[in-house]
């Protein structure tokens, strides 16, 4: 896979940017089917940061409805990744 392929999108809410703020870890949403090894790998290569620690959650696929059809949404999988001290990803500060 790609690292534009692993890393969708960041997660920004009050909870990820507290994190950013008092610990250096970001927030991302990504592909369920990568590890940490693949996460790590793609965050540093995009984003050009030294990334120490990646924990990853990964989420259950929920049921939904619409009327009489059932179906699923997809399995979310999301990535909390601690950088080094000096290290920033610009993205979070806008």
């Amino acid at each position: 896979m790609l690292a534009s392929e692993i890393v969708k999108r960041p997660i920004i809410t009050e909870k990820s940017m507290q994190l950013v703020e008092d610990q250096n870890k970001y927030t991302f949403s990504v592909d369920p089917r990568a590890n940490k090894i693949q996460i790590k790998n793609a965050v540093e290569k995009l984003f050009d940061v030294k990334v120490l620690n990646v924990n990853v959650l990964n989420g259950p696929r929920k049921k939904r409805r619409v009327g009489q059809h059932e179906g699923y949404k997809a399995k979310v999988s999301k990535a909390i990744v601690e950088l080094a001290k000096d290290n920033s990803i610009e993205i979070f500060s806008a």
